[in-house]
C-alpha cells in the first residue's frame, strides 16, 4: 500500500474513531469490501465488525466501487457538496446508501485535535483563521472562473455566450415557423 493510501486509511480511522453514529451506520455491514478509485487512487477497504474501514487486500469483487472525479481533491477542498454529487457508486445499493450518508456527514473537528497540541484559545483562533481562508479560497476560486468564462465569451470569442445562444435558438424557431409557413402557401399555389 502506497504512502496516500495509508494516509487515507488513517484519516478515516481517525474520523470513525469520534464519531459513533457513523460507526453504527456501517456496523450491520461488516465483512463489505469497498473499492475506491479516481485518478491514480484505487483503495480496497473492508468494514469491520466496529464499523471501522481497515485497508483490505481483497482482490476478488468489491460489494460497493466509488469512482470519483478527476478532479475531486480540488472538489474536497473547495467545494464538498459538488465532490459528493460527482461519485459514481455501483454495488449493493444498501452499503452504498450506508457509505454516502456516513461521507457526507462526517466531519473533521479541526480545532479539537490542534488543541491537543496548542491549547484551546490558539486552536480556536487557527480554526478561525482556516475558515476564513477557505471562504477567501472559495470566493476567489469563483470569482476566478467568472472572470475567466467573461473573457473566453467576450473578449477572445472562444466561447458562446449564453445571451448568443439564446438567440440563435430565437432566429432559428423563427426560421423553421417561417419555413413552414412558406411550405403551405407554396401547397395551396399547386
Amino acid at each position: 500500500m502506497s504512502r496516500p493510501q495509508k494516509l487515507i486509511v488513517a484519516a478515516l480511522a481517525h474520523l470513525l474513531a469520534r464519531e459513533s453514529w457513523a460507526r453504527e451506520r456501517l456496523r450491520p455491514h461488516a465483512g463489505a469490501v469497498v473499492r475506491i478509485e479516481g485518478g491514480p487512487l484505487a483503495l480496497a477497504l473492508r468494514i469491520d465488525e466496529h464499523g471501522m474501514l481497515l485497508a483490505s487486500e481483497a482482490a476478488g469483487e468489491a460489494d460497493v466501487t466509488l469512482s470519483l472525479p478527476a478532479d475531486a481533491p480540488l472538489r474536497l477542498l473547495l467545494d464538498r457538496q459538488s465532490l459528493f454529487a460527482g461519485i459514481h457508486l455501483a454495488g449493493s445499493a444498501d452499503i452504498a446508501e450506508a457509505l454516502a450518508f456516513v461521507f457526507r456527514n462526517l466531519r473533521w473537528d479541526v480545532e479539537e485535535d490542534l488543541a491537543r497540541f496548542v491549547g484551546d484559545i490558539p486552536a480556536r483562533r487557527l480554526g478561525m483563521l482556516g475558515d476564513r481562508l477557505s471562504r477567501e479560497i472559495r470566493e476567489g476560486s469563483r470569482r476566478l472562473a467568472a472572470n475567466v468564462a467573461e473573457f473566453a465569451s467576450e473578449e477572445a470569442g472562444i466561447v458562446v455566450s449564453a445571451r448568443e445562444v439564446s438567440s440563435l435558438v430565437s432566429a432559428i424557431d423563427r426560421l423553421r415557423d417561417d419555413l413552414a409557413r412558406l411550405e403551405k402557401r407554396v401547397q395551396r399555389l399547386a
